[in-house]
């Protein structure tokens, strides 16, 4: 037994978030969800979540490198007020986290994840998509905020940001400006959410600090191994892929959750 795990679930928590963190390094997005639904498979969600935390702020900081200087400061101004809601729903979702019963969130992400394949994948229109990606909200001054807190509170009860990546995606960014500002975004929240866990106890005796941030270098190093193959793979195949992966796990999830 390491860190109160054993060799075989430490191994598997390794390779969860390698695999993870190799998606994210070459979609710019899914490290969160991808390694807590599949580390919830095998820790329960409850700690899923919590390890997950320091994993996420860490694989977020080479992302950060797609923006230049100037494309930080001006999408930083710009996204500030998102940004700031978001942190502020992060702490509230995970102070709830505490008093979600395990196969209540267990179902949830399950939810969570196929409402973000659906969302995501044109084949099936699906209703409101049109509204959220015909950049309505832009004209909203107070559209950030709201978008922000309410998509902070679903991210840190559960870390799934499906709806961080759509509204982002709706604004039509060229790709690396994509991927640097969503790294931007949860790299602002996860920083909040590192010092949230430790003053909330969620990392109890400590053993998963530690776990946490192991996983957190492996994840680093799929990330960077993401990176490098990004531009060597049609983004269809890796897309369709992706959602394929991310809707076995959802069905999979939900079928945990009521016992199946």
């Amino acid at each position: 037994m390491v860190l109160g795990c054993s060799t075989d679930v430490l191994v598997l928590i390794a390779i969860i978030v390698f695999l993870a963190g190799t998606v994210t390094g070459i979609t710019g997005f899914g490290y969160a969800l991808f390694g807590t639904v599949g580390s919830a498979a095998v820790l329960g969600p409850q700690q899923a979540v919590v390890l997950m935390i320091i994993p996420v702020f860490v694989s977020n900081i080479p992302l950060l490198g797609e923006l230049n200087r100037k494309q930080l400061v001006s999408c930083g101004r710009q996204f500030t007020s998102f940004i700031v809601a978001a942190a502020i729903g992060t702490v509230i979702g995970m102070v709830i986290l505490q008093w979600i019963p395990t196969m209540v969130l267990t179902f949830a992400l399950g939810v969570f994840t196929l409402g973000y394949v659906a969302f995501t994948q044109d084949t099936v229109p699906m209703p409101g998509k049109g509204y959220v990606t015909s950049n309505h909200f832009e004209q909203h001054p107070n559209a950030q905020l709201g978008i922000g807190f309410g998509s902070g509170l679903v991210f840190g009860a559960s870390n799934v940001g499906v709806s961080i990546v759509a509204y982002l995606d709706s604004l039509d960014l060229q790709r690396s400006i994509f991927v640097g500002v969503l790294a931007l975004v949860f790299l602002g929240i996860s920083s909040i959410r590192v010092g949230a866990a430790w003053i909330l106890d969620l990392y109890g005796s400590g053993a998963i600090v530690w776990l946490s941030v192991g996983a957190a270098l492996v994840g680093l190093v799929g990330v960077e191994s993401g990176q490098q193959i990004r531009h060597l793979l049609p983004d269809r195949y890796i897309d369709e892929f992706v959602l394929v992966l991310l809707a076995i796990i959802g069905i999979r999830l939900i079928f945990i959750s009521i016992g199946i």
